[in-house]
């Protein structure tokens, strides 16, 4: 059996393109910055993976994302397993070159997708039977068969298929759905072939203490080179969503990347990087973008409303983006109200740009040992202007 914590070449060794450093913590909390090596490049934690679904980030290109200041985005498993197909995207090159983006990608295994479908799923033993919600064809997704498509997209970070429950559900339902995790995940680990790239394990449990402790465990038995809390952010109320992450982070391996799955508001990532957790994606960025939320330093900002009909101010006079130096909220609005494409770009481009400017201030609040006040002042400022409420 392999030392828990590590993962395994076919031949014994570990593996030779991907690799975990730390590089600092915050002694007034457990916050940390580390640094993950890829056969596409290197990235720093904390950070934000931008979604990137079915090969794009909706309304920018890629050269966008990577102005932005993002170094690594997210794919998932299940949308391009269905359109376009992997094989396509393989005899295409991969999915680095179908989409021309050269960074790194982790591609999330499609388990929530496929639980989103409700009835057109049925889980098994086996896996995975479902329906498309394209076209209502049948397909099946095996743990085999999921690591077989990532390897085909050639994803830089792979996760293990897993099954998401929502909230609530009672300990036995959770223990035997842990149960089943548990197996997909040793499935995942053996049917992996080729091995410069990374594969992580998800963690489940609900919020039941007992079950994340003896899932995380296992995963470690198993070997893997990440580690991940999943099933959270599922409709459990937010103390719960904080009491599980800080309750499992300490039980995830300190020499591996901790990834908190689909959890992704300013205030989240705060609050879980102080607990330890090192790797975030939400669609919140770039589909608030789409509505007009926008973010800044000083809270959240509805674009439509009408206070800003007049106003030749920048979105955020402290952000350096693209659409903060050249437009104004007046303009902003003007796009947005008349449902103009260049709305979203613009919009996407500023909250994509503000997320990965927190990450890096978040690193660097982190180096310089001030996390927790930085964590407390940014917290305080954006309670109190957000705006919550649109009015036209």
């Amino acid at each position: 059996m392999n030392k828990p914590g590590t993962c395994r070449r076919a031949d014994g060794q570990p593996p030779d393109t991907f690799r975990f450093q730390l590089t600092g913590v915050d002694h007034s909390s457990r916050a940390r910055t580390g640094r993950i090596r890829t056969p596409h490049g290197f990235v720093e934690t904390p950070v934000f993976m931008p979604v990137g679904t079915q090969g794009t980030v909706k309304g920018l290109t890629p050269e966008m994302v990577r102005q932005a200041g993002a170094s690594m985005i997210l794919g998932n498993t299940y949308h391009l397993f269905l359109r376009p197909g992997h094989d396509r995207i393989r005899r295409l090159g991969g999915l680095h070159r179908f989409m021309n983006w050269h960074g790194p990608i982790l591609t999330d295994s499609g388990g929530f997708q496929i639980y989103s479908l409700g009835s057109l799923r049925k889980r098994t033993e086996e896996g995975y039977a479902f329906q498309s919600h394209i076209d209502g064809s049948s397909h099946v997704m095996t743990p085999e068969i999921c690591i077989a498509v990532q390897e085909a997209l050639g994803s830089d970070i792979m996760m293990c298929l897993d099954e998401c429950l929502p909230y609530p559900v009672s300990f036995t339902q959770a223990e035997t759905s842990l149960g089943m995790t548990l197996r997909w995940a040793k499935r995942c680990a053996e049917a992996r072939r080729h091995h410069s790239r990374s594969l992580f394990g998800i963690s489940q449990g609900v919020v039941y203490p007992a079950l994340r402790k003896q899932g995380i465990e296992a995963l470690q038995e198993i070997g893997f080179d990440g580690y991940a809390l999943g099933g959270l952010s599922v409709g459990e109320p937010k103390e719960l969503l904080y009491e599980t992450v800080d309750f499992s982070a300490p039980y995830l391996p300190p020499d591996k990347p901790r990834y908190l799955m689909g959890v992704g508001t300013p205030e989240d990532i705060l609050e879980c990087v102080g607990m330890g957790m090192d790797m975030f994606d939400c669609v919140m960025p770039t589909r608030n973008a789409r509505n007009g939320m926008l973010f800044t330093k000083q809270g959240k900002l509805v674009i439509k409303n009408a206070r800003y009909r007049d106003d030749g101010n920048p979105l955020d006079d402290q952000c350096g983006c693209y659409t903060c130096r050249n437009y104004s909220r007046a303009y902003l609005r003007h796009l947005f109200i008349a449902r103009e494409i260049l709305a979203i770009v613009l919009n996407t481009i500023h909250n994509v740009t503000f997320y990965m400017t927190l990450m890096k201030e978040i690193r660097e609040a982190i180096q310089r040992g001030t996390y927790e006040a930085f964590r407390r002042t940014f917290l305080e400022s954006c309670r109190t202007h957000n705006e919550e409420d649109p009015v036209q």
